[in-house]
């Protein structure tokens, strides 16, 4: 692994850069947080949710398990439908919000106190094959980001939402 401290230190940073994000979409008010540009889009309050069921269920769950018996199955995700199953788009984001960051910051405690680890214990996932630690590891930073990016592009929705029927244009290309 070249820097699983690097990875481990976005880890920590990361519920500051999300509690920023969500507060610049709610400015205009909370509606905002719930709005998504068409059904089959998540709204920001959506993907905070998403980020907080992550959090509890998949990395550090999988981490644990892949370093502590990498033979041992993972619990299964069932993502399908998630954020209607499970009422993302009702759920209070404050709460939302200070839960992921209390979250995260087990996560983060935990991954810190793990020592010299061994990143390539891998777990033979049945449909990919081996999946090392290293690289849930920094698939979860890969994560954030991911999910940073997606907020992000609700953010510039709802400026194109906003200054209807003007155009986006000189903003740029968002693309790019």
């Amino acid at each position: 692994m070249h820097d699983a401290l690097a990875l481990i230190e976005r880890l920590a940073r990361f519920p500051d850069a999300l509690q920023a994000l969500v507060r610049v979409a709610a400015s205009a008010g909370e509606e905002d947080l719930r709005w998504k540009p068409a059904p089959e889009h998540w709204s920001v309050l959506e993907i905070a949710c998403h980020l907080l069921d992550e959090e509890r269920e998949d990395f550090r769950v999988r981490i644990r398990s892949t370093l502590e018996a990498p033979e041992r199955p993972w619990p299964t995700l069932d993502l399908e439908d998630v954020a209607a199953r499970r009422g993302y788009n009702s759920r209070p984001w404050a709460e939302t919000l200070a839960a992921f960051h209390a979250e995260r910051s087990v996560s983060v405690a935990w991954l810190r106190s793990l020592g010299a680890v061994d990143w390539s214990i891998a777990h033979q996932h049945p449909k990919v094959g081996p999946v090392p630690a290293g690289e849930l590891l920094a698939a979860w930073a890969a994560h954030d980001a991911l999910h940073l990016r997606q907020i992000a592009k609700r953010l510039h929705n709802l400026a194109g939402r906003d200054g209807a029927p003007n155009s986006l244009r000189y903003a740029g290309d968002w693309s790019a």
